[in-house]
């Protein structure tokens, strides 16, 4: 289980990753931030990036707040930085120089 910080940018052109922002990991969505219209958008992103289901993925934190805190069952943070994360960003370069992980 992997519980990761995420900084979300709502209204975006395109959903995608956009980095890193802090420690937490950056997304751009689409959806307006709006009665929980990000927040599903965030769940269905996650499960497609990181080949899971949605019911795997838990809003821990941040309901109301671009920075949220994220529950992801069956894969530790390492994996989901590793999946979400270009190989050269700086935290994913630690990773995966640390860890198998990311092969």
């Amino acid at each position: 289980m992997a519980t990761i910080h995420f900084h979300i940018v709502p209204n975006a052109k395109q959903n995608k990753v956009a980095g890193e922002h802090g420690a937490a990991i950056k997304i751009k969505l689409r959806a307006p931030a709006l009665e929980g219209k990000a927040n599903a958008a965030l769940g269905k992103f996650l499960a497609d990036e990181l080949k899971i289901s949605e019911r795997s993925i838990v809003l821990e934190r941040g309901h109301k707040s671009r920075e949220k805190i994220v529950r992801i069952e069956g894969l530790t943070e390492e994996e989901v930085r590793c999946r979400l994360l270009p190989k050269n960003s700086a935290i994913a370069a630690k990773i995966v120089s640390a860890s198998p992980v990311c092969d």
